[in-house]
């Protein structure tokens, strides 16, 4: 008779290596401890939004300084370029330092730089300060990110990367609505918001406990085994942070574009215009939710996330009025939400504790890296088409090319872990 046969087990994969156990952490330090990291996250959009409402205001103030149309822009832009650049050596930092100490630093140091410009009055000094202020802002974000991944792993980590990206986008809402009260005072009085960092400061020294390499923070570490060396992935890493790199542009550009595309349909109205923004950033915490709430892993999560914003591309493009074009919007940004916390986890499933924080922070040089190009690209590629709706079809075209082949790598992946029978032999 034939032995019995029984399905091999499949062949370990990378995904499956990398997958974290499930280590619920908990206690009366665990949500502080959230609270001060998800805070110090949203201090990067806070340098990115809080100012804009008063640029037309610091316009008319340097209206005498030669190159005042390019310069008083460069001062919301500045920031992003600096955190793009700085943040993989702000991740070397992260991982020769410590955490807890670089990010206190960097916090304190971030409202000294951001409350600048209530005292300078050269407006090169101010965009000066600027770009200091994202060298702060990398040390920060990459900080928090990495001290994520230390202390939470398995689900709970991915549920707390996702929820990064919700506070994100809800900070930008609230933060945009603070620059412009504050605005009303003067162009100079939303720096003043920057201060609030030397809060966060003194309780994330108190309440950060240094992680511990076996994710357990502020436990007493066990003997310690010997670590077998490893070298850092660069290869699997590099993929990630090249489809982040296009992942920021496609989230991006409908936010930065959205006021201009509803201009070129005739809508003028600032309130119509923030009413169809909200409408867009509030698509965005869905996603971010529908991501924590439903049980896939990130791999899979990203050709439905490309997908959705090469789908909304696709409705903008062809919009025939501003509602079809707002709902095209929201339907981007719904895949951008899915998006964000897919490619960060996918990114930290592939570091360990000693290569963590340099992981990071080439993956948030990355996707800070498609924020600022991503106006420069629908800038170029409007004047070869004709017009911006035209560049978002160019766009809806790439985004379908990522969103075919994440699709055959997923199927691919799912056909390698399927498990294989043995050769029957006879008994």
């Amino acid at each position: 008779m034939p032995a019995s046969v029984s399905p091999l087990p499949s062949p370990p994969s990378r995904a499956v290596t990398d997958a974290q156990p499930e280590e619920t952490v908990s206690g009366p330090g665990h949500r502080l401890r959230l609270t001060l990291l998800m805070a110090g996250a949203c201090l990067p959009i806070l340098g990115a939004v809080l100012i804009a409402p008063v640029l037309p205001q610091m316009q008319d103030h340097f209206a005498d300084v030669p190159g005042v149309d390019a310069l008083v822009p460069m001062a919301l832009t500045i920031p992003a370029l600096s955190l793009a650049l700085l943040a993989p050596f702000a991740g070397v930092l992260v991982d020769r330092l410590g955490r807890t100490r670089l990010l206190v630093v960097a916090t304190v140091v971030y409202a000294i730089l951001g409350t600048a410009p209530l005292w300078l009055d050269s407006l090169v000094a101010i965009v000066a300060s600027r770009a200091l202020v994202g060298v702060a802002e990398a040390a920060i974000m990459t900080c928090c990110t990495t001290l994520l991944g230390d202390y939470y792993s398995g689900r709970q980590r991915d549920r707390y990367l996702a929820m990064q990206t919700m506070c994100a986008s809800i900070s930008a809402t609230a933060f945009f609505v603070l620059g412009g009260a504050a605005g009303s005072a003067g162009w100079r009085t939303p720096f003043w918001a920057y201060a609030v960092s030397l809060l966060l400061a003194p309780a994330m020294a108190a309440f950060l406990p240094r992680p511990r390499p076996d994710g357990l923070a502020g436990e007493p570490s066990p003997v310690r085994e010997p670590v077998t060396q490893r070298s850092f992935p660069w290869r699997p890493l590099a993929g990630t942070c090249a489809l982040t790199v296009l992942g920021a542009v496609l989230f991006y550009t409908v936010q930065v574009e959205m006021a201009f595309l509803l201009d070129d349909m005739g809508v003028s109205d600032s309130a119509v215009i923030g009413l169809a923004g909200a409408g867009s950033s509030a698509a965005i915490v869905i996603g971010a939710f529908v991501f924590t709430r439903a049980g896939r892993r990130a791999q899979d999560w990203l050709p439905i996330a490309f997908g959705l914003c090469t789908l909304g591309f696709a409705v903008i493009w062809l919009a025939p009025d501003p509602v079809v074009l707002t709902l095209g919007a929201v339907i981007n940004c719904l895949g951008g939400g899915i998006m964000l916390p897919s490619l960060l986890t996918l990114a930290m499933s592939r570091l360990d504790y000693a290569d963590r924080g340099r992981g990071t922070g080439l993956w948030t040089g990355s996707f800070f890296l498609g924020q600022f190009i991503c106006p420069l690209v629908v800038l170029a590629l409007a004047s070869a088409v004709g017009t911006r709706a035209d560049a978002l079809g160019v766009l809806a075209l790439a985004g379908a090319a990522a969103t075919a082949t994440l699709g055959l790598s997923a199927r691919r992946r799912r056909t390698d872990t399927a498990p294989r029978p043995i050769r029957q032999t006879a008994a």
